[in-house]
């Protein structure tokens, strides 16, 4: 009689802890509800707060200084690519220009750098416009597309009080690229041909590249599960504008680095040696340009109040290169422009950054923008090739495409501010 109440209250305890498998309309069961919180384990896990500092903290900077340095400084460098792939394969600058621009900004930090290097490497072998776009466009522009956003992400979850400052280190490696890409090429390029100077440049990529694959380390695990777009991100207006402003600044940002050495050479009519060189200033002028916006928006404005001006100034730069006739008045312009065009694209991620609380929503809503803003990257230079090929061979039109894309951004990146602290003026963003 026991045994059979014992039976009884055993299988009471089955069903109450297994109930039936719920019809569609019902609430999950008991395993649909155990795989949800395996999967989402990681997420209620509290990982404290960015440590700012220390030894593990800054090494990431330098690995991300090293993954910035082979994506944003080969785009910054691709200038000194513009005059030879011309030559090389009689191709019109807009054709060209395509070449140095065909990336996109998605995940999977390791998987870029095998595209990277398997761009570069192959962009040595190849000898027709078609190869060169493959590789060194779309292989090499993809791979460096999935290595930013990553790297970007990751730098945002060792830092806060300090992170413009983190962000501006890294951003740095955009001007140590420029530098050391065109330089090599430059000195290379006549020497040992372009098979070679190619080699070279993949071979010095991998010794960046492999270290920092080595040695990054992911402070904050990704979301596990959840939607690769987060839509109702646009929903916040600020956000939204943000976005669009960031668009038009990108698309004419790098048309003065991809022609200001064709344009020395076909309107101001300096010798090849001399076009690299001002790329090389352009570049060079940019380094701590990178770094000090960064200090200072950490500590005083903010990332948002700092940008503004910046781009708004880069804009003005840009309208000035109109008037440019002379040599001296070109080193002048390569210097200007090179130095706020580098605090932008330093203040950039971390003004982005600062528009998300949720740390591990960044590398989502980073994904996000930097997607649509590749697409101003890509058609930019582009576009402004076709301006001038339009133009007759005058760069009119192109500067003024690249001036009035970089101030519309600006005036959006000021409404962007104004629906997020209410238009007052003193509001720290």
């Amino acid at each position: 009689m026991e045994s059979e109440k014992d039976l009884s209250n055993l299988e009471q305890g089955v069903t109450s802890t297994f109930p039936p498998r719920p019809e569609a309309s019902q609430s999950p069961g008991l395993f649909d509800k155990t795989l949800s919180l395996i999967r989402t384990s990681h997420e209620d896990k509290d990982y404290g707060p960015p440590p700012d500092g220390g030894f593990q903290a800054w090494s990431q900077i330098l690995w991300s200084h090293f993954t910035i340095c082979n994506t944003w400084g080969y785009v910054t460098a691709f200038g000194v690519f513009q005059t030879h792939y011309t030559q090389m394969l009689n191709e019109t600058a807009s054709a060209i220009s395509w070449i140095g621009n065909a990336g996109y900004f998605k995940a999977v930090w390791g998987l870029g750098a095998i595209l990277n290097l398997l761009g570069t490497f192959m962009a040595s072998l190849s000898t027709t416009y078609w190869q060169l776009f493959l590789s060194q466009g779309l292989c090499l522009g993809i791979g460096s597309g999935l290595m930013f956003c990553p790297t970007l992400s990751l730098v945002s979850t060792y830092f806060s009080r300090n992170r413009s400052l983190a962000i501006g280190v890294t951003a740095a490696g955009s001007s140590t690229g420029g530098l050391i890409f065109p330089a090599i090429v430059g000195q290379l390029l006549p020497r040992i041909g372009f098979p070679w100077t190619m080699r070279v440049l993949g071979f010095l990529s991998l010794g960046m590249l492999l270290p920092s694959f080595i040695f990054f380390k992911q402070r904050v695990p990704p979301r596990k599960g959840g939607p690769l777009v987060e839509w109702t991100a646009f929903q916040d207006s600020s956000y939204a504008i943000f976005t669009v402003g960031v668009f038009f600044m990108f698309w004419g940002l790098y048309v003065a680095f991809f022609y200001v050495g064709s344009y020395a050479r076909e309107v101001i009519g300096v010798d090849e040696s001399t076009s690299i060189n001002l790329l090389l200033i352009m570049n060079g002028a940019g380094f701590f340009a990178r770094i000090l916006p960064n200090i200072l928006a950490d500590r005083y404005t903010g990332p948002v109040n700092l940008l503004i001006p910046v781009v708004i100034i880069s804009s003005i730069i840009l309208f000035c290169w109109i008037s440019v006739t002379r040599v001296g008045e070109l080193y002048a312009f390569s210097v200007f422009y090179g130095t706020f065009a580098a605090s932008l694209q330093s203040l950039f991620p971390a003004s982005l950054t600062s528009l998300t609380s949720d740390l591990k929503k960044i590398g989502v809503r980073t994904g996000m923008v930097l997607s649509i803003v590749s697409f101003a990257a890509l058609t930019g230079s582009p576009i402004a090739g076709a301006l001038v090929q339009r133009g007759n061979g005058s760069y009119l039109y192109a500067q003024c495409f690249a001036a009035a894309s970089v101030f519309a951004g600006s005036m959006l990146l000021v409404v962007s501010r104004g629906c997020k602290t209410g238009w007052k003026v003193k509001a720290r963003m």
